[in-house]
């Protein structure tokens, strides 16, 4: 399931990252690798923020999208 239907606070495993390879390189920069553990910490507008490798990231609700688990 993509990472926007997760639920907040619930840690989550990585399975793959979709989208174009631009989109795809630029996640996986910030940490969004298969096996990688990430936990959605809130959803404000358009954003989430998310908790990967004890760092607090946000991202769009379109980019998140491509990010399943």
């Amino acid at each position: 399931m993509p990472l926007t239907l997760a639920k907040t606070g619930e840690q989550n495993i990585i399975k793959k990252v979709g989208g174009p390879s631009d989109t795809r390189q630029f996640l996986e920069k910030l940490g969004f690798v298969p096996g990688s553990r990430v936990t959605i910490v809130a959803e404000t507008g358009g954003n989430v923020i998310v908790s990967i490798k004890e760092s607090r990231i946000a991202i769009s609700r379109e980019m998140a999208s491509k990010i399943l688990v």
